[in-house]
């Protein structure tokens, strides 16, 4: 394991983010780490096509009060991207990974934050251990059907036959595409909180050589998420884990009805929906903050 760590100067910044790597399985997890691990733990996974650089602020954020742990999923951001020859994408391999790390860092209880391809990584591990599991908090991540929009119809019809659409889904890997996912839904005034090195970043890394081929085999294993949905669920209603939920209303990928279908299964669950798109932590990080140190501090 390996550590670059930057110290910041003042304040509670002074608390430093550590940027470190462990071997899981054989692969290189890249991962952030902030906090003094004696506080409760909250593990932020990310979606598609970032990393765990969209947790940067919210670190920044909350490491006076909590212990945080950020990994990058294999095939994204700085861990290992083998080739799908060398690796096997999919949504049960990936949590096989996540669990892994926290497995070697001696994480044994923790809070969850789950965001797009984060949520069925997290509810995989929280159904199958929920005496881990203190919290959760869910960004655009889908455990109900009711969220999925119409972005989704190429997707699913990809599933079923890749040779005939995969042309239209390449589509989706291109820069215009993953400028808009950080776009769409946002009012005027908030567009210039998006920082631009976001979705070059999330770009310059899909790029590649071999990464594109990476991410059309995870949008096929997609589809045996929703077999899960049920057992999530059923999760949801037995073991009632506090949950926070803070989901931009406009999002075109996961729409606003998957955030209020996770009040059917848990009705006290705190439903916030802001006025923003799929990345609503880019435009509402400073809200989303507040929300969350409020609600952890009241139920962790």
């Amino acid at each position: 394991m390996s550590a670059n760590t930057s110290t910041p100067t003042s304040g509670t910044t002074a608390v430093p983010i550590r940027n470190r790597t462990a071997v899981v399985d054989g692969h290189t997890v890249f991962y952030r780490e902030a906090g003094d691990p004696s506080l409760p733990t909250l593990v932020l996974l990310h979606g598609f096509p970032t990393s765990s650089h969209m947790f940067r602020r919210l670190i920044e954020e909350l490491k006076d009060a909590y212990h945080l742990i950020a990994p990058d999923h294999i095939g994204f951001g700085f861990s290992d991207a083998p080739s799908v020859e060398r690796f096997t994408y999919s949504f049960d391999r990936l949590t096989e990974i996540t669990q892994g790390l926290l497995d070697q860092l001696g994480i044994e209880r923790f809070a969850l934050y789950i965001m797009d391809y984060g949520a069925p990584i997290g509810l995989r591990i929280a159904s199958r251990a929920p005496e881990r599991v203190t919290a959760l908090v869910v960004q655009s991540g889908n455990a109900y059907v009711e969220g999925f929009t119409p972005f989704w119809d190429i997707l699913f019809a990809h599933a079923k036959d890749r040779p005939g659409n995969e042309a239209e889904v390449r589509k989706l890997f291109e820069a215009d595409a993953t400028h808009w996912q950080y776009t769409h839904g946002v009012s005027e005034d908030r567009l210039e909180r998006l920082s631009p090195e976001t979705w070059t970043l999330d770009q310059n890394l899909m790029e590649r050589p071999g990464n594109v081929e990476i991410q059309l085999q995870l949008f096929w294993d997609y589809q045996f998420n929703l077999d899960l949905y049920p057992g999530f669920q059923e999760y949801f209603r037995t073991h009632r884990p506090p949950t926070l939920i803070t989901w931009g209303e406009h999002d075109k990928i996961f729409g606003a009805d998957g955030a209020r279908a996770y009040l059917r299964d848990l009705p006290d669950a705190e439903l916030h929906l802001l006025d923003g798109g799929h990345f609503a932590l880019e435009t509402h990080g400073d809200e989303i903050a507040a929300l969350m140190r409020d609600f952890l501090g009241r139920v962790l």
